[in-house]
């Protein structure tokens, strides 16, 4: 089970007690909120791009929208998202819990700078119904091959 394999990965760090289960779906931004309760952008969500052989999964605010620009000044071709079979196969979580943690080899995690507005966050532990609080800080100890970039836009950009 990818929660199992998220846990043990976030057992290294001390924090696999800290896995927030719950009874409800928390698999697209909206339902996490609700479970979490917090806002709908503090919902860390993971997308997941094909770039060449590899994967890159994007952390970014629950209210950011990947800036296709941005996306191809940075990787170097168009953004084009995983289905959610190939999310599977290759991430090694299903879409809904999607996760930075105790991913595959051949993904590159990236952390968007929409996170760095919040004090805490909450992405997904690797099922459609857990999340786990960390601060952007924190993401960087947990994933330490993690890079921050800037490819997505907020709403309050878009026009």
């Amino acid at each position: 089970m990818a929660i199992e394999r998220a846990k043990a990965y976030l057992a290294q760090f001390g924090r696999e007690g800290d896995v927030m289960e719950f009874d409800v779906s928390s698999a697209t931004v909206e339902l996490a909120a609700a479970a979490v309760g917090c806002e709908p952008a503090r919902i860390a969500k993971t997308l997941s791009f094909e770039v060449g052989d590899r994967v890159a999964l994007v952390v970014c605010a629950g209210d950011a929208r990947v800036a296709n620009p941005k996306f191809k000044q940075h990787f170097g071709c168009k953004a084009k998202m995983l289905s959610a079979d190939a999310a599977e196969e290759r991430i090694g979580h299903a879409v809904g819990g999607v996760c930075p943690f105790g991913v595959n080899e051949g993904c590159d995690v990236y952390f968007d700078e929409s996170l760095r507005r919040f004090d805490t966050v909450y992405p997904a532990c690797g099922s459609s119904n857990s999340a786990i609080a960390v601060t952007p800080a924190e993401l960087e100890v947990l994933v330490p091959e993690g890079t921050w970039v800037d490819v997505c836009k907020l709403p309050e950009q878009e026009s």
